[in-house]
């Protein structure tokens, strides 16, 4: 590749990488690379909306992570998938459009990034979506990411609404106008009962342009430093090791856990840290790789008395073959749907002005995420708290960049956080004790009834708490000593670079992360391209 062969240099395809290449590229004025670390997205259950289960472990397209040992969750390792190749998690993930609370995006715009308020990130939601309904004052009708209406009610779904409306909850039909407060069925990214990833979405459309290049297999190493200034990327392609100089900007997209580990392993991060594994320090950058969080989530299951529930579809060659038809004729189904149907936002923290916890209803259970279904019927009430207070780090474990990072969440570090844990559990024994779940509630597998008391809760909350997938924050935007990029993205005492993905939040947002990773990349397209044509106007 030529020294300036490209104006700029993204590394990953994921949520916001794909975006990033499709917008940069699309006048045809700025040469854009998009570097993958994976493969191309040609598996089929990439793309068929329940293969997330096919995809959970799969060694090629996850990079399976695992956090340190975690002190307070009896000290196990826990299981981080990631995706990896084009489309990154937006290929393996569970597909559910949420955004977040309109108080999220205010919050950032209060700690000194302006621009990131609800009302001046809404318009880049709305860019980016095509939804189902049509457009509205917050919706999207004709962007490239599609958010589809789940078509068929399921029997078990409307009993967990009716419960929750028992309990004070109301029903909605829209989780992304600002105020989440609800119960009802999600939309999901889906497009005719495919998935729709931001590869599919954004990249596909953009791939024949004759100034985009997209490699695969190309995993980055670190970046190439003149003084304090991003010059180009290393990686490795194929066991070679290659490089690139953009004649702009390198933009990393590499996710919450890969962006800081390859900003510390370019000597830009914690002094001590570099130091340690023998790195140069090129600019000491504190909050590199500090501020992790995450959405912890605690799974209850439950067997169901009726042969209704996802686990029955599966059980048998004919129910299989019935569901399979029944998407490949009407695109619907539970083949069409994914894991989880609907969901429930509400409050339940003294003192929580907005909903502090998030359910996911799926009507399948098993005893590990993405794992095989029990052979009862079965359901999965699935809670979360959604601001966590608990905080961990993001480290490289060497100067080896082929190794995965040091990776510590810090879970139920916070008090508030374990008295969370333990009333959600509660308060999902409540909703699956009502009138309208009686019928088709028989009993509770796990935790089981044995579990009882609030210590008892916890403990069954440090043994089988997991990931939901939603890390964040480690590249935080900000003005502060511990922030790494500036409202614009980019980072501080660097020229050249920027991150472009969730490492940017600078605290985690009310939900699920693709959409707002989505709308983070349309942002800072507008804000990269502006600052190009501001450079060009003084060149001339």
């Amino acid at each position: 590749m030529g020294v300036a062969e490209f104006d700029y240099v993204v590394i990953g395809a994921g949520s916001s990488g794909c975006v990033l290449a499709n917008r940069l590229s699309a006048d045809g004025r700025h040469k854009v690379l998009l570097l993958e670390a994976g493969p191309p997205d040609n598996y089929l259950w990439i793309h068929i909306p329940i293969g997330y289960g096919k995809t959970m472990f799969h060694e090629a397209y996850n990079w399976g992570f695992h956090t340190d040992p975690e002190a307070n969750m009896n000290g196990r390792r826990i299981y981080w998938p990631r995706g990896r190749g084009l489309g990154g998690s937006s290929s393996i993930n569970g597909l559910i459009f949420v955004r977040g609370q309109r108080d999220d995006y205010d919050h950032w715009a209060q700690l000194g990034n302006a621009g990131w308020d609800w009302n001046s990130v809404l318009p880049y939601f709305i860019k980016s979506e095509h939804n189902s309904r049509g457009a509205s004052d917050t919706h999207g009708g004709d962007g490239p990411l599609w958010s589809s209406d789940i078509r068929d009610k399921n029997e078990l779904m409307e009993a967990i609404i009716r419960g929750a409306e028992e309990l004070g909850v109301p029903r909605t039909d829209d989780f992304n106008s600002g105020e989440q407060e609800g119960v009802g069925y999600f939309q999901l990214f889906t497009r005719n009962g495919w998935r729709n990833s931001a590869a599919a979405a954004y990249l596909k459309p953009a791939r024949a342009r004759t100034n985009l290049r997209v490699e695969t297999d190309a995993q980055a190493t670190g970046l190439i430093m003149e003084g304090r200034r991003a010059a180009g990327v290393r990686f490795r392609q194929h066991g070679a090791l290659r490089e690139v100089r953009p004649r702009r900007e390198v933009i990393l997209s590499a996710g919450t856990l890969q962006s800081p580990q390859l900003l510390q392993l370019s000597g830009i991060g914690p002094a001590d840290l570099l130091r340690r594994h023998g790195i140069e320090v090129v600019h000491e950058l504190a909050g590199v790789g500090r501020n992790l969080r995450d959405h912890l989530q605690f799974r209850l299951m439950f067997r169901v008395s009726k042969p209704i529930t996802t686990n029955d579809d599966l059980r048998t060659l004919a129910g299989q073959a019935r569901i399979g038809l029944q998407w490949l004729i009407k695109g619907t189904g539970p083949l069409g749907i994914g894991i989880n149907q609907g969901g429930l936002f509400t409050k339940i923290m003294p003192g929580s002005r907005t909903p502090d916890i998030q359910f996911h209803f799926g009507t399948l259970s098993a005893d590990q995420a993405g794992g095989k279904p029990h052979r009862w019927s079965g359901c999965t009430f699935s809670v979360c708290q959604l601001r966590p207070e608990s905080r961990g780090t993001v480290e490289i474990a060497s100067a080896d960049p082929m190794q995965a990072p040091s990776i510590r969440p810090n879970y139920l570090t916070a008090e508030k956080d374990r008295l969370c844990a333990v009333e959600s559990i509660k308060y999902a024994r409540r909703l699956a004790a009502t009138a309208a779940l009686k019928p088709y509630i028989l009993d509770e597998y796990r935790p089981g009834n044995g579990v009882r008391s609030d210590s008892e809760i916890l403990a069954f909350a440090r043994e089988y708490g997991a990931t939901i997938f939603h890390p964040a924050s480690t590249c935080r935007m900000g003005a502060d000593s511990m922030a790494v990029t500036d409202a614009r993205l980019r980072v501080h005492g660097i020229a050249g670079l920027r991150v472009v993905d969730c490492s940017i939040m600078p605290t985690l947002i009310s939900g699920n992360t693709h959409a707002p990773a989505v709308m983070i990349a349309e942002k800072a397209s507008d804000m990269i391209l502006a600052d190009a044509k501001q450079q060009q106007s003084i060149a001339a």
